[in-house]
């Protein structure tokens, strides 16, 4: 049937939606820089599958946001979505939470999508897609300075989104430019990239999934610089 619970805790956006067959049927969501997921994700979980009406074990599959992002965050929601694979018997998806960050924002009117994670300092993940969100450059972390990103932005429009896009506004002086620096991961978007996993039975080992963490952040001159 493909009922999928999703769930995104990468960020400071505690989210969890259920779907059927890539359509949400619920909600809940609350994004707050205290990172509050301990406490909201389980209760935000028994809700949105009580106000679909359903069961947990109605459920199909669990999805999960994989990161980069939050360490914390990640292992919080990682762990909730194991435990509910070994209990229910369902198995595991994991969406690259950049990959989902790149479908917050309508793509027309642009050529090149950039979602970005705020890390440290002038430090970001990300990524970039093309308008069908086809993956044009892989998930990196790098330092943020006046040649990111160049080759891409002179392609066209570009838009950078999320919370790493803050950072970049007063160093990426490009005319094609735009910002959108309020998006956050959410597990809306992630309801039609985990059926379309489920489908193709793209699935992770549930005894041996990690969050997928990115340890070093690279200067484009070649540097770099090793996280503590």
């Amino acid at each position: 049937m493909g009922l999928i619970l999703n769930l995104e805790t990468a960020t400071t956006n505690c989210s969890v939606s259920v779907a059927k067959e890539g359509v949400v049927l619920g909600i809940k969501e609350h994004n707050t820089p205290n990172y509050s997921h301990s406490e909201q994700l389980h209760v935000f979980i028994d809700e949105v599958v009580r106000d679909a009406g359903l069961q947990l074990t109605d459920l199909d599959a669990i999805a999960v946001s994989k990161g980069p992002g939050s360490y914390t965050g990640l292992r919080i929601g990682v762990s909730a979505a194991k435990g509910l694979c070994f209990s229910l018997d369902v198995p595991l998806i994991s969406i690259p939470t950049l990959e989902s960050l790149a479908h917050t924002t309508e793509a027309d009117g642009y050529d090149v999508i950039i979602p970005l994670l705020d890390a440290r300092r002038m430090e970001v993940y990300s990524a970039v897609f093309d308008t069908n969100r086809k993956m044009l450059r892989e998930t990196r972390a790098e330092i943020v300075e006046q040649n990111s990103f160049a080759s891409f932005l002179e392609k066209g429009k570009t838009v950078l989104i999320g919370s790493g896009a803050e950072k970049c506004k007063s160093i990426l002086e490009h005319g094609t430019v735009s910002f959108k620096s309020e998006l956050v991961p959410s597990a809306r978007e992630m309801a039609q990239l985990s059926y379309a996993k489920f489908v193709a039975m793209e699935l992770e080992d549930v005894a041996y999934f990690e969050p997928f963490y990115l340890k070093d952040f690279v200067l484009t001159g070649g540097k770099k610089k090793k996280l503590v």
